[in-house]
């Protein structure tokens, strides 16, 4: 545990939201994961006994309340004081957005919590109602267990799958991680991508034009977009 010895609650609300992997876990919170193997799925290089011990702390001091149902899997929900934590996390983020961008190495790239992403801001309310829409996501870079995935829009709900859910897909995305991770965050235009040849999508071209629309892109990614056309 950090422990900066002094008084002032800067400090002190340091030595709780600024250990490693702390803030990365409450944002998971907040995105709506409440079981602990999804809030892993979003922090996947966190080992699952640091999680546990993070989610102990952050109980501990109020910010988490644990709740252990019935014959299920304990849930985990930010308190009143937790949910404080939105606007300050929100606004690291719009901060990193503004004025540090991708500038992505290789280490950075991660096409699991790319997809764990994208999954959860799709934009149900732009998919069309009463129509089961399957994206076959097909990463050319990416390691050999991690090249697939199926995005499963259908009744309102969206599923991530890693193995062919066995229904007939309506759109082929194939892309190398760092051009669809540049997309979502704002750094990159889609269109400019597709004109460049560095993605494609394959599938009819009113579900192809759709895509964009259904998918939407990071919560910061507007930040990110507007810095970079200033920057312009």
């Amino acid at each position: 545990m950090i422990d900066y010895g002094q008084f002032c609650t800067v400090a002190r609300g340091a030595e709780v939201l600024c250990e490693r992997w702390t803030p990365l876990v409450v944002r998971e919170l907040m995105c709506g994961s409440t079981q602990f193997n999804e809030i892993r799925r979003g922090v996947p290089r966190m080992s699952a006994s640091l999680l546990a011990q993070r989610l102990r702390k952050l109980e501990e001091v109020g910010v988490v309340k644990r709740v252990q149902g019935q014959g299920t899997s304990a849930q985990y929900h930010l308190t009143g004081a937790g949910e404080e934590l939105r606007p300050i996390v929100m606004a690291l983020g719009h901060w990193g957005a503004r004025w540090i961008g991708s500038r992505l190495k290789r280490g950075q790239l991660d096409v699991g919590f790319l997809m764990w992403d994208i999954r959860r801001f799709m934009r149900l309310d732009e998919c069309p109602a009463g129509r089961c829409i399957v994206i076959h996501f097909l990463f050319t870079d990416a390691a050999e267990g991690e090249r697939r995935w199926w995005l499963l829009v259908d009744q309102g709900h969206a599923n991530l799958c890693r193995d062919d859910p066995g229904t007939d897909v309506t759109l082929i995305v194939e892309s190398s991680v760092l051009a669809l991770t540049e997309i979502w965050t704002g750094d990159c235009d889609a269109q400019e991508m597709l004109r460049e040849r560095k993605l494609r999508v394959i599938g009819p071209a009113r579900e192809a034009r759709d895509l964009w629309r259904w998918l939407g892109r990071s919560a910061f990614a507007e930040t990110r977009a507007s810095a970079r056309a200033a920057a312009h």
